[in-house]
């Protein structure tokens, strides 16, 4: 699996807010994240943002940006896992194989990641993919 020879995490949990500008500060004055990056919409919303606490991380953006995270989110509540991997496509074929509930396909991002979405027995939203955000402490 990809993030563990280089140092970076291969999982990560990404969690919606309502109000992300908002979760951003407090969880970076409050709970003392550093913010690696913070990527917004055209509306000025947060589409994707990366904080950093010690050697972890976690992914966040914005309710109702529209995104398919957002959309497969929908009413599966606010929290999901991000795990790299190296090889999307084999991991995507495995998962199919065994009958997983695919939310969205292998697809390439624009910010350089190839990734899939998958739902879990109990409902909750797995994303595979190859970005691992480097965390500098």
């Amino acid at each position: 699996m990809a993030g563990t020879s280089d140092g970076r995490p291969s999982i990560y949990p990404t969690l919606l807010y309502a109000d992300a500008k908002a979760a951003i500060e407090q969880l970076t004055e409050a709970f003392g994240f550093t913010a690696l990056a913070v990527y917004e919409g055209e509306d000025g919303s947060v589409a994707h943002a990366e904080l950093a606490q010690g050697n972890g991380a976690v992914m966040l953006g914005g309710k109702g940006t529209g995104s398919a995270f957002d959309k497969v989110m929908k009413g599966a509540g606010t929290t999901g896992v991000y795990v790299v991997v190296d090889d999307v496509d084999a991991h995507h074929r495995r998962a199919v194989e065994r009958d997983a509930e695919i939310l969205m396909p292998p697809t390439d991002q624009d910010y350089g990641s190839r990734d899939y979405m998958a739902r879990d027995v109990e409902g909750n939203v797995w994303s595979f993919g190859t970005y691992a955000p480097e965390i500098k402490g």
